[in-house]
């Protein structure tokens, strides 16, 4: 599946990437158009009984197969395309297409099929995190930029931060309630915030080579992890920002609360507050219902460098 307008995605490499995933597997090439796409086309490789279904574009592109899949046989692959690939890079991946595809070949070559977790929004599947308030307001912004995003990358998404908050999140953050439940071992919340990023894994995204980790608690096998600020201060988002870059989780403080391992979270909001899901703006709405949902779809699992290379030379 392959979303030609995704930041890293070229018609040469997408010649070699399927190139390398058909040296030893049956391969069909379905290229994505527009939004809602990739789950209408993942959905029907499911129906047909394809081993897996293997992303190439961003991290919405991936988000569209994982929710098109979810609860499916079909297995859920990743091959990264975007400006950022925060998935794909969690799972170790390179940002080469090419030597990810050989990793996946690899992958698919040994079966290497595990369930994972996925996050779940108002029904809509989320593989590492949705943000609530200020970064879906700094997606939306980026998204306005349209064929800007290919180009600038990082230094959009910066620039676009710091307006955001200068215009809109300085002086005016929106204010919601939280409130959610650990299964058996009791509630979090309720509590009052501005902003918050709901986790399936971590790190929360990456800026150049650099992971920027908000919760170390948060993993595929594990429930959700819930992080609420209550201050968008310039001194808390600093700290906020330095915390995240040293790669060890966000410190506690009486601007941020976290809760981990829940079940089921709830937002309620005054007025409607933007939100967005593995990197896509999805609009408006003051109710948002989460759930954690186990193994809800199976992994395909790259191989380590090491074990493609010894395959690469094999083929070769």
């Amino acid at each position: 599946m392959v979303n030609t307008f995704a930041s890293s995605v070229t018609a040469r490499n997408t010649v070699m990437v399927h190139r390398e995933l058909s040296r030893r597997h049956e391969v069909t090439l379905v290229e994505t158009s527009r939004r809602g796409h990739a789950i209408r086309f993942a959905r029907d490789a499911a129906r047909r009984g394809l081993d897996a279904v293997i992303a190439f574009g961003g991290d919405g592109t991936l988000n569209e197969v994982a929710t098109g899949l979810a609860g499916t046989d079909s297995a859920l692959g990743v091959i990264p395309g975007g400006s950022t690939n925060v998935f794909a890079r969690t799972l170790g991946l390179p940002n080469d297409p090419v030597t990810a595809a050989r990793l996946v070949a690899a992958g698919l070559d040994d079966a290497a099929f595990d369930p994972i977790g996925l996050g779940r929004v108002n029904g809509r599947y989320f593989c590492f995190h949705t943000g609530i308030g200020f970064d879906a307001a700094v997606v939306e912004r980026v998204e306005r930029s349209g064929s800007m995003k290919r180009w600038l990358g990082h230094p959009l998404f910066i620039n676009a931060a710091v307006t955001t908050w200068l215009r809109s999140y300085r002086r005016h953050p929106p204010i919601f309630e939280v409130s959610g439940s650990r299964g058996g071992t009791g509630a979090a919340g309720p509590a009052h915030g501005c902003f918050c990023v709901v986790l399936n894994s971590d790190p929360y995204t990456y800026l150049g080579n650099r992971p920027l980790s908000v919760s170390r608690d948060a993993a595929l096998d594990r429930g959700l992890v819930a992080v609420l600020f209550t201050d968008l201060s310039a001194p808390a988002l600093m700290r906020t920002v330095c915390d995240a870059i040293r790669g060890t989780g966000l410190r506690g403080g009486s601007h941020l609360q976290q809760w981990t391992d829940l079940e089921r979270l709830e937002i309620v909001a005054a007025a409607p507050v933007p939100y967005q899901v593995d990197g896509d703006h999805l609009g408006q709405t003051e109710h948002l219902l989460f759930d954690h949902v186990p193994e809800a779809v199976r992994l395909l699992r790259p191989a380590d460098h090491s074990r493609a290379s010894t395959a690469r030379a094999i083929a070769g």
